[in-house]
């Protein structure tokens, strides 16, 4: 099966390398999270996204919190297509928003109710989730492009 690159500016994106980089950026995302719950909860023993007496592995919250994770992964993959065909410069626009992104989720727990070290290790997981969505979605970018003289 051929599959008919994307034109834009002056690269040409195959699509479906890209989404298969965004399908693994997804599933390394969710995982991230759920290790990261894993160690909040077991190794430190803070009470993240859900109450102490659910163990270490907590309730639905958990598995929610790393679908919504996974979920971004595609957005973002989303958004960086859009990107790749209509902005020069698409992966410094890219490294822009997500890296500001990143910052949002990293803050945001501080301004919810919990205990500080909860608030803590929410931040440091979304960090490290914005960090890794990041940066494999600008690798598969970078594989998913070619310049288009030579797509052709």
């Amino acid at each position: 099966m051929t599959v008919q690159p994307t034109q834009g500016g002056a690269h040409a994106v195959d699509a479906g390398r890209l989404w298969a980089g965004g399908a693994a950026t997804a599933i390394v995302a969710a995982l991230v999270a759920v290790v990261g719950i894993l160690l909040a909860r077991g190794l430190f023993d803070i009470a993240i996204l859900a109450p102490e007496g659910e163990g270490v592995w907590g309730d639905a919250d958990t598995a929610r919190y790393a679908l919504f994770c996974g979920l971004a992964a595609l957005v973002a993959t989303g958004l960086l297509h859009l990107l790749l065909i209509s902005t020069p410069r698409p992966l410094r626009f890219f490294s822009w928003i997500i890296t500001l992104a990143t910052c949002a989720a990293a803050a945001a727990p501080f301004l919810a109710d919990g205990s500080t070290a909860s608030q803590f290790a929410t931040a440091v997981i979304n960090l490290v989730v914005g960090i890794a969505i990041g940066g494999l979605l600008s690798g598969s970018a970078r594989a998913a492009m070619r310049d288009r003289r030579t797509a052709r």
